[in-house]
């Protein structure tokens, strides 16, 4: 087996090219103008990445009807009080800023009410229509300006990168770089750096229906894991209540038709086309992501589907010309798949879409690995058990800031090129090359049954027994992978040897989310127990840590801190 590995060094490594990666390079750019900066990404900068599918919009308290103390508060209470409350008064108090930033220094282009100021629209689960827009193609507005900044300045890109492991110092003080394969022709390159940013994305791709970039797998989730490091709230799996149905196969089915249309007025509709919200929340399609995705998959567990076994939304009720103008995005999309989204009835899913839990990190986006920085849904403990859409994009943007800045100025005064772990790289080498040595199996099956154990038995409603079934089933997956070879010797642009590698990071994942959703007795947000359906005891929330020791996962608890507001208060002046 050849073990041999280029070498390369830079002062910061990027991993991951969506808002977070990027508004990284750019603020460590700006206060580190001598760093040598290197972004390297799983696809190609500014054409991947689940930030540049963001339709919805940015949540920032720009009204003087609107105030930050509210935003928090929607914020905590959207999270069952499991948030960070450090972190989240972090993201609402920069998100405004940052939107300043981004028009003003950044060149993006908002939508305006006629009186110049900025359009914001109403998004579920919020006590204000703070939501800051360019119609339905927010994140696309966002990235393509990003990605002109990140190209002007000459910032060094690595790009058909993937990363494979984090490598330690050999005497284990710190992070000395990360292994990453050029998918272009199948080597291996370590990349030394004084101080490298976890920015990947998590993605949770391993349920039957699900949104993110199709690069995505839970890989940094995964090296972070083998390296140590603690993952929290990995049980808080959040469903977008309203994706495609396509009909089978084809991979359009499950991205988002955005929450923007519930917020305008939208109706969910049975197979039977009747509305059926009223049940479940007084809110009724207004209502937070999980209460209407668990509404929408108890109707389609009791039968009451359409032809492709989803549900529907519809804005037929509304003014036509209104939707036209307001989601174009959307009624084009709709619109290529054969429906019509102004004056009929588009059938809809619900489809996984994020994951509040991820790396520890403190406010400065530091991990208690040294030189390894973290920002966006690689992170857990800013959402706490659920999302409010468009905290998502904020949350990249802003922390990536954040990120940006405290690497720029950490580098000069502590920052070292720390001799590497070879042994270790070499290790991790063999490892990635094992798919190599095996002959038979067939990942497509493997994907499909994975997909089925997700969304079945670990997905929106859970109880001991589904998470038991999972957790068997995980477990066979596991071993049927390692019992799966990849036929084509060949290692450039070798698709099946990175589904492989995509295929164990999924599963690696799925197991932690099993894990937390076994311990986690009562029902949160996105993580909901049937046979413990009530929030118990809020005023001693604790959230779940997974870590992996000898190759087993680990859950522990620890309380989670009222730094702000406690249960029952609020920060609102009534």
């Amino acid at each position: 087996m050849n073990l041999e590995f280029e070498q390369s060094k830079t002062d910061v490594l990027i991993l991951g090219a969506g808002g977070a990666g990027l508004f990284a390079a750019l603020h460590a750019s700006n206060l580190g103008p001598d760093l040598d900066i290197t972004i390297a990404v799983k696809g190609l900068l500014g054409k991947c990445g689940c930030t540049r599918m963001v339709q919805g919009g940015y949540n920032a308290a720009m009204a003087n009807e609107d105030s930050i103390e509210r935003h928090f508060m929607d914020t905590i209470e959207g999270g069952k009080w499991l948030n960070n409350q450090d972190l989240a008064w972090t993201l609402v108090n920069e998100a405004p800023r940052r939107i300043r930033e981004l028009e003003n220094e950044l060149g993006c282009f908002f939508d305006r009410n006629p009186d110049g100021s900025l359009h914001q629209k109403a998004f579920a689960g919020q006590t204000f229509d703070r939501t800051v827009h360019k119609g339905d193609l927010t994140g696309i507005e966002i990235i393509n300006r990003l990605a002109e900044q990140v190209w002007s300045r000459g910032i060094n890109r690595l790009e058909d990168h993937r990363a494979v492991e984090f490598i330690k110092s050999k005497d284990g003080s710190g992070l000395a770089g990360v292994l990453m394969i050029d998918m272009r022709t199948g080597k291996f390159r370590l990349v030394q750096a004084k101080a490298v940013l976890l920015a990947t994305g998590g993605g949770p791709t391993m349920y039957t229906y699900h949104t993110p970039s199709g690069d995505k797998s839970c890989d940094g989730m995964a090296m972070s894991l083998r390296a140590g490091m603690p993952l929290r709230d990995m049980e808080m799996v959040q469903f977008h209540p309203t994706g495609l149905v396509a009909g089978p196969g084809t991979r359009i089915t499950g991205t988002i038709i955005e929450e923007g249309l519930r917020g305008y007025g939208g109706y969910l509709l049975g197979g039977d086309k009747e509305r059926f919200m009223h049940k479940y929340d007084a809110k009724v399609e207004r209502a937070t992501r999980d209460i209407v995705s668990r509404g929408m998959f108890s109707e389609m567990r009791n039968g009451n589907v359409g032809p492709n076994g989803g549900l529907f939304i519809t804005m037929k009720h509304l003014d036509p010309k209104e939707v036209r103008s307001r989601f174009k995005g959307m009624v084009d999309r709709c619109r290529d798949c054969g429906f019509d989204l102004v004056s009929g009835d588009v059938e809809v899913v619900p489809t996984a879409h994020y994951m509040m839990g991820g790396v520890e990190f403190q406010n400065d986006c530091s991990t208690e690995l040294p030189g390894l920085y973290a920002a966006g849904e690689d992170t857990g403990g800013v959402h706490g058990a659920n999302r409010l859409g468009g905290n998502g994009v904020a949350n990249s943007t802003v922390f990536g800031g954040i990120a940006g800045d405290a690497i720029a100025k950490w580098v000069p005064k502590e920052g070292v090129f720390r001799e590497p772990d070879l042994d270790a790289a070499k290790a991790a080498i063999a490892a990635a090359l094992y798919p190599f040595q095996i002959e038979g199996g067939h990942m497509p099956d493997i994907r499909k049954k994975l997909y089925g154990a997700m969304w079945e038995d670990a997905g929106i409603l859970r109880d001991a027994k589904s998470l038991a079934r999972a957790r068997v089933a995980v477990d066979e997956l596991h071993s049927e992978l390692m019992r799966t070879g990849v036929a084509d010797e060949s290692r450039a642009y070798n698709l099946s040897w990175h589904d492989w590698l995509n295929l164990e990071s999924q599963i690696i994942i799925s197991k932690v989310v099993i894990e937390a959703a076994v311990v986690r007795k009562d029902s949160r947000g996105a993580h909901f127990r049937e046979d413990f359906p009530e929030i118990h005891d809020l005023e001693n929330s604790r959230f779940t840590k997974a870590s992996l020791d000898n190759g087993k996962i680990t859950i522990t608890s620890e309380h989670v801190e009222f730094t702000r507001v406690r249960p029952g208060e609020t920060l609102i002046d009534d």
